[in-house]
């Protein structure tokens, strides 16, 4: 009986201590909201600076931009590369080979990300929020960056040269009852070209962006199913007169 013990412990108990594990994440600004077209084009042009270099977004085009309240020709002009069309889905100019022999591991499509780390401890949005604020600098990994949410990441600090460079340090507290506690915290040892309420700013807007990459017809389904309810209420008042005028004569 112990194996099918084991398995129901596992069922029913393994979920609850995963959701324990879970690193603590950190919010995505509640004034970035997921239909800002300004916060969206901005999160657009920092992914194609900053991320399309190394990752794909293999379930995107370049034209479902225009969404976004950007022209074909403002596409044209600052989001695309010289050689690609309007139609053309955004892809990596890097080989995957390469990228392998370089970072160890092919870097991820992007075109899903937002959703696929949603967990117990919040959104995806949150988790890509947290993650690309908690890199650190690590000599002893071979791109010299380690990261808070994914420890020993393959993946370098590509947007350091605006955040700066941040250490991880080890504080110790005294908890209620004289118990200490070691805790870790990030720390900002050299500024870079943002401060870090404009770095969080540009980081919320490209979160925003990878999560409306994921979904991007998300906005106009949830008007629509709006739609759909108002049109049932009314039905339903309708069909609730019509039951009592047909009605009215039996009872």
């Amino acid at each position: 009986m112990k194996p099918v013990r084991i398995l129901l412990f596992v069922l029913l108990f393994g979920p609850l201590l995963a959701a324990g594990m879970e690193i603590k994440l950190d919010r995505v600004p509640a004034d970035v909201r997921p239909r800002d077209p300004v916060s969206l084009q901005r999160g657009a042009q920092v992914f194609v600076n900053y991320c399309l270099g190394c990752h794909s977004a293999g379930y995107m085009r370049y034209e479902r931009l225009q969404d976004l309240g950007l022209s074909e020709q403002q596409i044209r002009d600052n989001l695309i590369f010289p050689e690609a069309r309007i139609g053309d889905l955004m892809r990596s100019a890097m080989n995957s080979r390469d990228a392998r022999e370089w970072f160890g591991i092919a870097p991820p499509d992007l075109t899903v990300i937002a959703r696929s780390r949603s967990s117990a401890a919040g959104s995806g949005a949150d988790w890509l929020y947290t993650y690309l604020r908690g890199f650190y600098r690590d000599p002893s990994r071979p791109s010299g960056w380690n990261n808070t949410v994914f420890p020993n990441v393959a993946m370098p600090h590509v947007l350091w040269q605006l955040q700066g460079e941040q250490v991880l340090k080890e504080e110790e507290r005294t908890l209620p009852g004289g118990k200490k506690e070691k805790m870790q915290k990030l720390e900002l040892e050299k500024p870079g070209t943002m401060t870090p309420l404009e770095y969080d700013r540009l980081v919320a807007d490209l979160v925003n962006f990878l999560a409306y990459m994921g979904e991007p017809a998300r906005q106009s389904r949830i008007q629509l199913g709006i739609y759909v309810l108002i049109f049932l209420g009314v039905l339903l008042v309708l069909a609730y007169a019509l039951k009592k005028e047909y009605w009215k004569d039996v009872h």
